[in-house]
């Protein structure tokens, strides 16, 4: 049994994909706004928001829980509306060796897709896959698209 792992899931919003994609890049720390019940806070730790390189700061719930996680931006392509993250600190990584998130946009017309990405490998194999928190981006996507479609 492999120790890694990618889960892909995708979720049409109805709002506008740049809107989505630019709060995600430039203004993840309103996220605690429009997902108030899973997002407690983020700030930015190191460098710029929106920028490779930057370390941003997460606390958020999780399976009930408190939880923090610490990730450093990989990887931005404006073009293509994809950034890419690596966790390097917190919760995640009591399980998981590596921890990846990706999040795509695409726009067309009204049609806006999102598409998460989670890349992982488990520190052993009783670990779970992290469906739970893929459900949890999953949630905070339709949080953000009800928040910008009121």
């Amino acid at each position: 049994m492999s120790l890694e792992g990618k889960l892909v899931s995708e979720i049409n919003i109805k709002c506008d994909g740049d809107v989505f994609h630019e709060v995600f890049r430039h203004r993840p720390h309103h996220i605690s706004n429009m997902s108030p019940d899973k997002i407690q806070n983020v700030d930015v730790h190191e460098g710029v928001w929106g920028t490779v390189g930057s370390i941003n700061y997460w606390n958020f719930i999780h399976d009930g829980k408190e939880a923090v996680a610490k990730e450093e931006v990989e990887e931005i392509d404006e073009e293509k509306k994809l950034i890419k993250k690596r966790i390097i600190e917190g919760d995640l990584l009591e399980d998981y060796k590596s921890f990846y998130i990706t999040l795509h946009v695409e726009t067309k017309g009204e049609n806006n897709l999102v598409t998460w990405i989670i890349e992982y490998e488990k520190k052993n194999a009783n670990v779970l896959d992290p469906h739970t928190f893929m459900e949890l981006l999953l949630n905070v996507t339709k949080d953000i698209e009800n928040h910008h479609i009121k």
